[in-house]
């Protein structure tokens, strides 16, 4: 058994259907539609042989740039030796899902423009806030109600 490489190597638990989701994906996965320019995820179903790509791009995010009748043609970037190579890779509609990745960034965007627009019909100028990570907490004293004092259990032979 040494040494075995074939296309679809060490992907016995990276391809494995979860509990009680085995079969064909269901009809809305199927039906999905997938624009030029959109930002998908690329996540392998086992189930499906056709149109599989390879192990390497399970789990990457990439932009539409083909859409077929049955598959989507993904620019992902992968790193190939020592640079990051944009590679260009169709993938059957069942392995791709939309990419939640910028709702953050346009929630975020629609916040800010919304705060402008409320800002320019009050005739008033905006500072937008500046995105901080998590401060430390303040400071406080903690005062127990009891005092316990712990010490060991004496010690007693057995014998």
């Amino acid at each position: 058994m040494g040494h075995t490489e074939g296309l679809r190597h060490a992907t016995r638990y990276l391809f494995a259907r979860k509990f009680r989701k085995h079969g064909a994906p269901a009809p809305s996965i199927t039906l999905r539609t997938f624009r030029i320019g959109d930002i998908v995820d690329i996540k392998v179903n086992g189930a499906l042989h056709s149109g599989m790509p390879n192990r390497v791009y399970h789990g990457a995010t990439g932009i539409v740039w083909n859409v077929s009748p049955h598959a989507v043609g993904i620019l992902v970037k992968r790193r190939v030796n020592n640079h990051i190579a944009p590679k260009r890779i169709y993938v059957r509609t069942e392995h791709v899902f939309p990419s939640k990745s910028k709702n953050d960034f346009v929630a975020r965007c629609q916040a800010n423009l919304k705060a402008h627009e409320e800002a320019k019909k009050a005739g008033t100028k905006i500072a937008l806030p500046k995105r901080l990570p998590a401060q430390p907490r303040a400071s406080h004293v903690v005062k127990p109600e009891l005092i316990q004092t712990i010490t060991d259990a004496p010690f007693r032979e057995n014998w």
